[in-house]
């Protein structure tokens, strides 16, 4: 994520109410004033939650590409929840605000409902076996307790006034979220396409779309559309990325692999005709232009962005490129014809890694190729390849800022058990060696 947008997120949701609560006169109950400022930090994250949800253009220019800003969601919900944990343990009732009235107490209520509500609902959402399409709409419902909160906040005591310029600052957040909640209730702008061609190529499925209207999808290549189709299981819209430059004729091509239910029934659902909802363009793993060496690696399927970039390259390309693809086989790798016809660019050099014949891509494997020190490096591929990369690279000299990535990863568990061994990982290797006898 930019380090702009998250710079954003603390600033607004820490830093400024922090500063408000500080500037309050006279307020005996520190610990209550902490409680009712860990609260509000809570609605303040989980406002911003609501706006990255509706996919809004501006979100992705300050927050990074929707991979990144699918994380920043997640991990702002996980604070949020702990705050909320905090704020109901400590006591936030202040004595010196008198007896409290019957909407102070339909405040508390509404307070009580949203905390328990909002577990239920964070359990669900890191509960990865759970059925995606159930999982979606109870996620939704997370909208509706984030209003309660809103108007616990309204109703409950307070040692300051709505009307005053913290009331106002927290109102104005809640206010926001609740304007992006009512969005993604709306239907999504989405453009219909029909279905020109289904083939297979290296054991994934190439689909052409063509626009039924006027309006045309203008996608960088390297960018995603979030696309679902009117067939029997596939209305619920999945990412792909775009495997071609858009056509001059506004068509589209995705390339999906055989990784889940949905897309195993691609093959057989999908057939030319067969419309297609798509909405975006999403994402910025896009190629920035100069002379600058590039390294690219893909991992089957993963070559998707890389095969747009490459057919999208000009005369003007100097600097030199190095793409490394892993695949199992030759046979298994897709569009594989297009990739080798588009290496024929004089920037451009391609070595394909095939394990079936016993060979693996390394850190070590693409040093003795090409120098990574001082290149741009993108990766799209299995997350478990891209951190042995990482790892391996960061020995010469690539820096986490020059290996660029996206994630396609929009639901994920919390990351505990990969917390747990990265723990195990660091004490093992602090462990003293066992002594040897002899």
């Amino acid at each position: 994520m930019k380090l702009t947008g998250l710079a954003v997120l603390i600033l607004t949701a820490v830093v400024i109410p922090g500063a408000l609560f500080a500037s309050l006169p006279q307020v005996r109950d520190s610990v209550a004033l902490f409680s009712q400022y860990i609260g509000a930090v809570a609605l303040i994250l989980m406002a911003w939650a609501q706006v990255w949800a509706t996919r809004a253009p501006g979100v992705e220019s300050v927050f990074g590409g929707l991979d990144r800003v699918y994380v920043l969601h997640k991990w702002s919900g996980v604070a949020a929840m702990a705050a909320i944990l905090l704020h109901d343990t400590i006591d936030a009732e202040m004595d010196a605000l008198g007896r409290q009235s019957a909407l102070n107490e339909l405040g508390e209520t509404l307070g009580e409902l949203s905390l328990y509500g909002l577990l239920i609902l964070a359990v669900i959402s890191v509960a990865t076996f759970i059925p995606y399409h159930l999982w979606k709409w109870t996620h939704k419902a997370m909208g509706a307790f984030f209003a309660a909160g809103a108007i616990h906040f309204l109703l409950i005591q307070k040692p300051f006034a709505v009307g005053d310029p913290l009331g106002l600052y927290i109102a104005a957040a809640c206010i926001a979220g609740l304007l992006a909640y009512a969005v993604t209730l709306l239907p999504p702008r989405r453009r219909a396409y029909s279905v020109r061609d289904v083939r297979d190529t290296g054991g994934a499925t190439a689909i052409t779309l063509v626009p039924k209207g006027k309006t045309r999808f203008a996608a960088r290549p390297g960018q995603f559309a979030v696309v679902s189709f009117d067939a029997p299981g596939l209305s619920e819209p999945h990412p792909f990325t775009l495997s071609a430059p858009v056509a001059v004729d506004g068509s589209l091509q995705i390339t999906a692999k055989a990784l889940g239910d949905w897309t195993a029934r691609l093959p057989r659902a999908v057939v030319p005709g067969t419309t297609a909802q798509v909405q975006g363009p999403f994402g910025r793993f896009t190629r920035r232009d100069g002379t600058r060496p590039e390294i690219w690696i893909a991992g089957g399927i993963g070559i998707t962005p890389f095969l747009a970039w490459a057919e999208a390259l000009g005369p003007e390309q100097t600097g030199p490129i190095h793409l490394f693809w892993a695949v199992r086989s030759e046979a298994g790798a897709p569009h594989l014809d297009r990739m080798r016809a588009a290496a024929a660019h004089p920037a451009l050099t391609l070595t394909l890694v095939a394990s079936e014949q016993g060979h693996r891509l390394t850190a070590e494997r693409i040093a003795e190729t090409t120098d990574p020190a001082g290149a741009r490096v993108a990766f799209c591929g299995p997350a478990t390849l891209r951190r042995a990369l990482q790892q391996g690279l960061a020995r010469h000299s690539v820096t986490p800022r020059a290996f660029h990535y996206e994630e396609f990863e929009f639901r994920t568990g919390i990351g505990l058990r990969r917390l747990a061994a990265w723990i195990g990982a660091r004490l093992a290797d602090r462990t003293p060696p066992a002594r040897q006898n002899g």
